[in-house]
């Protein structure tokens, strides 16, 4: 059993997403993209999928310094790493395949629906390696880029320390000048994903850290290329100091290290002195839309175990059923049931939708669209956050699907659980996340992106006519347009009081956007009928549609009234009180 439903990727991949458009001067066609996913599809579910439990219970071991992972986790990254799916993520000038993103966010999906920790270091190496592409030397581009893009070198991003996690303008890791122009570096990191193993020749850290006598706060942040073994093979004095035992995402080791404590861990400025912290965004954003994406398979995942369980348990007979002797029927018969699968099909659907509209703006970008890139960092915090909070909720309605097995580990649900946990924290707590959009993106340029945004919905909601799909979706939009220009005035002139409720808006604004990513899908699914003939999937499409209009969106009307108040609970109660 795939963890994921192949037949909605390509429905997204193709009707929704609209990827046929993007093919245009590449040498891909439709076939070529379909061998691809199947050749995703196929290492998935050799090497990812049937380990799920094993790397769960035996977690990381931290022995001699050094982290033990089980042998099958080499075994995963390797064919992932050979069958070009690293490689699919960097330009073909450094060792890449240049795949379209659209296509490479596709086949991690794949993969993070299958095993999400085993993912993890792909995605972490190939935003690393874009980091150096995009701001290093033509030398250092050199020495990294190939063998990372090969997957013989890994990456991680190492920003937190013990005493600053989100805030890094307190990290305290040093850099000082050597006499050669690279850089002495000491300090430590803590919750380094990926941080060290034993699974690449090498592990390049990408790391945050301050030379003496630049700017205070984050315009001191300097970014450095710090490998964990030197070019002539010896230890950089890059430390394993010990693990992380977190409860979900046990696959991808999870480190605490030490840089320098023997005085010799040398490291490489990337780029210029003190714009380490803006350089870091490019690898910050792309993981956040990595996290919201693996947090989407991890939804996908559980619906699917959850659909396929529904399906054969016998329990019961229908309300009005009087005969005891007659057959139990399958769960699936039950309101109650159907209910919690429709609900995650709501989720998970239109988030797999968002991840691959961001991934055609990256398209889009790069082929030199600027509103497209405008657009996509408006819903970057949106993608990231609300995958990693909805489709949670999806996974513990996974769990209630079966029952009292649901908390057993005889099912996968229990663990798509745990995993899935980390992912509101992950990149940045759903906190920091609505701080950034109403705090930052929804101000940015006098609010152009917002208006950008709506403009693309109405546009949509224009299209689709007078439907039962688009006037709750309008209502939706002008409610939001109302909170937001209430709000961005108050965080004008008191942001502090402002911001109190972020968290909200930035739910509030997720249910519009998946509300949007819903019409679209069915305005696909009314073409593909038309075309081809109405099936049952394309109906499904329709009524998980009307379920979230109906259930999800309604809620959007308490929350406006929350956030038109500005509720100032929390805002105003004192430390004391708790």
């Amino acid at each position: 059993m795939r963890a994921h439903d192949h037949r909605d990727l390509l429905f997204q991949l193709w009707e929704v997403a609209g990827l046929e458009s993007r093919l245009a001067g590449t040498d891909l066609d439709r076939a070529a993209v379909e061998g691809i996913l199947d050749t995703a599809d196929r290492i998935a579910a050799e090497h990812f999928l049937p380990h799920g439990r094993l790397v769960d219970e035996a977690e990381p071991r931290f022995e001699g310094g050094r982290a033990v992972l089980p042998d099958v986790v080499k075994a995963a990254v390797d064919a992932h790493a050979g069958a070009g799916f690293i490689a699919a993520g960097f330009d073909p000038a450094h060792g890449g395949m240049g795949l379209p993103e659209t296509v490479h966010m596709a086949a991690s999906f794949i993969f993070a629906a299958a095993n999400v920790s085993l993912s993890g270091y792909a995605m972490l190496t190939v935003g690393a390696g874009r980091l150096i592409q995009s701001f290093g030397s033509a030398e250092q581009k050199r020495r990294y880029l190939e063998p990372m893009a090969a997957g013989r070198v890994f990456g991680t991003m190492c920003l937190s320390e013990p005493q600053a996690g989100s805030s890094l303008s307190d990290i305290t890791t040093r850099a000082e000048p050597m006499a050669d122009g690279r850089y002495a570096i000491r300090g430590r990191k803590m919750w380094i994903s990926g941080g060290d193993h034993e699974l690449s020749e090498n592990i390049v850290h990408m790391v945050l850290a301050k030379i003496p006598g630049g700017p205070p706060g984050v315009k001191g942040i300097s970014l450095f290329i710090v490998p964990k073994l030197r070019e002539d093979g010896a230890r950089n004095d890059v430390t394993l100091a010990g693990l992380n035992h977190k409860m979900g995402y046990r696959g991808t080791t999870n480190c605490a290290l030490n840089f320098g404590e023997a005085g010799g861990s040398i490291g490489e400025l990337l780029g210029e002195a003190h714009k380490g912290l803006s350089y870091m965004f490019q690898m910050m954003n792309e993981a956040r839309i990595g996290v919201g994406t693996g947090a989407t398979a991890l939804g996908q995942a559980g619906y699917q175990a959850s659909l396929a369980y529904a399906r054969e348990r016998p329990q019961g007979r229908a309300p009005g059923a009087k005969d005891p002797a007659a057959p139990q029927v399958p769960i699936i018969d039950h309101a109650d049931v159907r209910r919690l699968l429709l609900a995650q099909k709501a989720a998970v659907e239109p988030a797999l939708a968002l991840a691959l509209h961001c991934a055609s703006l990256v398209d889009r970008q790069r082929q030199g669209d600027a509103p497209a890139g405008v657009l996509l960092d408006l819903l970057t915090p949106i993608a990231k956050s609300w995958p990693s909070e909805f489709c949670l909720e999806a996974n513990k309605h996974a769990i209630q699907v079966l029952g009292g097995a649901g908390y057993t580990r005889d099912y996968p649900v229990e663990r798509y659980y745990r995993d899935n946990r980390l992912n509101p924290i992950h990149e940045g707590t759903h906190g920091i996340q609505g701080l950034d959009l109403l705090g930052r993106k929804v101000l940015i340029d006098g609010g152009a992106g917002v208006r950008a945004l709506m403009a693309a919905i109405r546009a949509d909601i224009d299209a689709a006519g007078v439907t039962p799909l688009a006037a709750p979706l309008e209502a939706t939009l002008v409610r939001l347009e109302r909170v937001t220009a209430h709000l961005a005035a108050q965080v004008a002139k008191d942001p502090e009081r402002g911001l109190a409720n972020a968290t909200l808006y930035l739910d509030f604004f997720g249910h519009l956007v998946m509300g949007w990513m819903w019409l679209r899908s069915c305005a696909a699914a009314t073409r593909v009928a038309a075309r081809d003939g109405d099936s049952d999937f394309l109906r499904g499409k329709h009524q998980a549609a009307r379920y979230f209009m109906t259930r999800e969106l309604s809620r959007t009307e308490g929350w406006a009234e929350i956030l038109m108040q500005n509720d100032p609970s929390a805002f105003e109660m004192d430390t004391r009180w708790f």
